[in-house]
């Protein structure tokens, strides 16, 4: 009889005995007592046996479902038709056991063992090679990399772009038209001189060929006359435009890709505008750029880079008229006049140096603005306040279907555009410096 059936044996045996004396309604007698006590006992003992065959049963339950998972199969059908037994697998040994069990180790063994299995000391040994099949790897999708979760991280690191600065060192206005004129002075008065008192009332005569300006009298105290000349400059605002294709699935499901897309197409239209503003050529809808512009100054190379800047800036004060606020410069240029060794001296840098504190560099006063949109040995030395740029409209990001037959292919298209105008409002102002000999 099994745990299970003594059990429910004994307990039905005591049970028995108690309903008996209730039937009658006595109290148990002591023999009885004695007896049922014995049946509580035979059904303790037959409940721990049962639960111990249960338990083993769950382990032996649990090792059945762990070996089938990790392939560990019965060697014949008999075998695994028996509860919890389980015959040696043949897969999933360790490396080291399958190594004892392969032929090869046996045929290394045979000449070099014993009868009782030892290996002779004074014995070379070498196995043939032995080989492994099925080896469980990490690096694989179809074994053990199938399980590797990949780390998806939210950072974004975008590619970079370069240091926008001239939009700060211009002036920069509103317009609400199409057009922009201005009036941009061409010639200046430079006539005055001291005038002696008039000694003389005559009145100025023909002169005696005839024809021609009339004579002023000798002593009549005639004061000069100055001449003054403008002329009138038409800019008419242009559109810097870029647009990006898109699908509506991709911008629905990565939500942050809208947002990369906007913020890239008006980086790259501010650096399209700032290369116009210094580049452009005014052809077609090209700004016309301070360095296009008529009418700028030029500064050859003379002996350094210091002497030539030096030059420059003395242009833009004695002609320019102004006072300039700064010198730009393409970074390849910067560095040289950063790396610049006095010929005679310590060795020491003209500038301050790699060790200086953070601040703002300059040379003979003025501030040095790096840009790479002005090419390398060019620089720009002048009061960039005398360049001028009108936005009539400031860049702006819209997203359209009506593109071609974008509505019917679920695409939209992303435009990022700004309209402005741009132009120098004195052109003497600026100097155009070569850097190179």
């Amino acid at each position: 009889m099994g745990a299970k059936e003594r059990m429910q044996a004994a307990l039905k045996a005591a049970r028995d005995i108690a309903v008996k004396a209730e039937n009658e309604g006595r109290d148990l007698t002591a023999d009885e007592t004695l007896e049922a006590q014995k049946h509580l006992k035979e059904y303790e003992a037959a409940k721990k046996e049962f639960e111990a065959g249960k338990a083993s049963d769950e382990v032996i339950a649990s090792l059945k479902s762990i070996g089938f998972e990790l392939g560990l199969e019965m060697n014949d059908p008999a075998a695994r038709q028996k509860a919890g037994e389980f015959v040696r697998p043949t897969r999933g040994k360790s490396l080291g056991q399958l190594f004892v069990d392969s032929e090869q180790y046996k045929s290394m063994l045979k000449g070099v063992a014993t009868n009782d299995g030892r290996i002779n000391e004074k014995s070379r040994v070498q196995s043939s090679p032995f080989g492994v099949k099925a080896l469980v790897t990490g690096g694989s999708d179809t074994s053990g990399g199938a399980w590797v979760r990949t780390d998806y991280q939210d950072d974004y690191e975008a590619l970079g772009r370069r240091e926008l600065t001239l939009r700060d060192l211009i002036s920069v206005r509103q317009t609400e038209s199409d057009t922009v004129e201005y009036v941009r002075q061409t010639t200046q008065l430079t006539a005055a001189a001291p005038v002696a008192e008039a000694t003389t009332a005559a009145a100025p005569t023909a002169p005696e060929t005839g024809g021609g300006a009339l004579i002023n009298a000798t002593g009549g105290g005639y004061k000069p006359e100055g001449t003054i000349a403008f002329e009138k400059v038409t800019e008419t605002v242009k559109t810097i435009a870029e647009w990006v294709p898109a699908t509506k699935r991709a911008l629905s499901d990565a939500a942050q890709l809208r947002g990369l897309i906007d913020d890239e197409l008006r980086a790259d239209l501010a650096e399209e505008e700032e290369t116009q503003i210094l580049n452009g050529d005014g052809s077609g809808e090209n700004l016309r750029g301070i360095l296009q512009t008529s009418g700028i100054q030029t500064q050859s190379w003379s002996t350094d880079l210091f002497q030539t800047i030096r030059k420059a800036k003395t242009k833009v004060r004695t002609v320019g008229r102004v006072v300039p606020n700064g010198i730009l410069l393409n970074p390849e240029d910067a560095e040289r006049l950063d790396l610049a060794i006095p010929t005679s001296g310590n060795g020491q840098f003209y500038g301050p140096g790699p060790f200086a504190a953070a601040g703002i560099r300059t040379v003979w006063g003025m501030p040095i603005v790096e840009s790479e949109a002005i090419a390398a040995g060019t620089g720009l030395v002048g009061d960039f306040t005398k360049a001028v740029l009108w936005d009539r409209e400031e860049a702006s990001i819209s997203v359209t279907d009506s593109h071609a037959d974008f509505f019917i292919r679920n695409l939209v298209a992303i435009l990022g555009e700004e309209r402005v105008a741009f132009g120098v409002t004195r052109p003497k102002a600026f100097v155009s410096v070569t850097l190179t000999s």
